[in-house]
């Protein structure tokens, strides 16, 4: 149950708003402007969560069969609205017990889960995956780009299981400025071989002597350092920040966290 500060704590920066019922509407005082929990709302959700939470749960949230709360492992729940509702509603056939918390209480419990029960870690708010999908696939052109179990073009890295290998902060930062959260290996490339090829497209391994890439016609590519005229790795990448706004940009980072790897 975590948000936000400066440091990104351990699988920490997890949770994203995005349409909340009325209830959550009430439980959120979150900066719209910067996609975060306060800081304040973190140190909230650690006291409550020590003292409504921790005895079923654990200190570091993990005593449940099948739930690991600090790293967002819960059973059904995804998005801000799901954990608002799982508290305020109560789960598990009565074993666990509704919540009747202030506004403030549950937007710090939320917070804290989602800043990976870590009070010094960033929380990300995070928002329906099923209106995210639909952002990815339309208004935020994120399918133009990117494959999507077994769907979609080569052009931009695979997205079928990064839920499981990116946090939430990252995932924003890809979204929001993409020129500080782009991989290395991910950088665009141009090449010209000695027969005078301009080959431009996605670096996807390199060693001493050679390099792998994918080219603009979505080919895969692997050439010999030696047989390069040129080889330049581009510091930009080839994407703009997104111009969606905050709960978009929350829903689609739902969307994200949803993708596993499994059907």
């Amino acid at each position: 149950m975590k948000t936000p500060i400066v440091k990104i704590g351990r699988l920490a920066s997890l949770a994203l708003w995005g349409a909340f019922s009325i209830l959550a509407q009430q439980a959120v005082g979150q900066e719209v402007g910067d996609h975060q929990y306060t800081s304040e709302a973190v140190e909230t959700g650690s006291r409550v969560y020590t003292q409504q939470c921790a005895l079923c749960h654990g200190p570091q949230g993990d005593l449940v069969d099948g739930i690991d709360l600090s790293i967002g492992q819960f059973r059904k729940a995804q998005s801000d609205s799901d954990l608002v509702g799982v508290i305020s509603g109560g789960a598990a056939e009565g074993r666990m017990p509704a919540f009747n918390l202030r506004a403030d209480e549950m937007n710090g419990i939320i917070a804290f889960i989602r800043a990976g029960f870590d009070p010094e870690g960033v929380a990300v708010r995070i928002g329906d995956p099923v209106r995210g999908k639909a952002l990815f696939e339309g208004k935020g052109e994120c399918a133009d780009c990117h494959r999507v179990r077994g769907v979609g073009p080569r052009t931009a890295p695979d997205l079928s299981n990064i839920g499981a290998i990116r946090t939430p902060a990252s995932l924003q930062r890809n979204l929001l400025d993409p020129a500080t959260a782009l991989l290395p290996i991910n950088r665009p490339v141009r090449l010209v071989t000695r027969n005078e090829e301009t080959i431009v497209g996605r670096r996807l391994n390199e060693d001493t002597y050679t390099v792998q890439i994918i080219d603009s016609q979505e080919r895969l590519r692997s050439l010999k350092k030696s047989d390069l005229v040129s080889y330049e790795i581009s510091d930009q990448p080839s994407k703009q920040p997104t111009d969606m706004t905050s709960d978009e940009v929350a829903d689609v980072i739902g969307y994200l966290l949803s993708l596993r790897g499994i059907e």
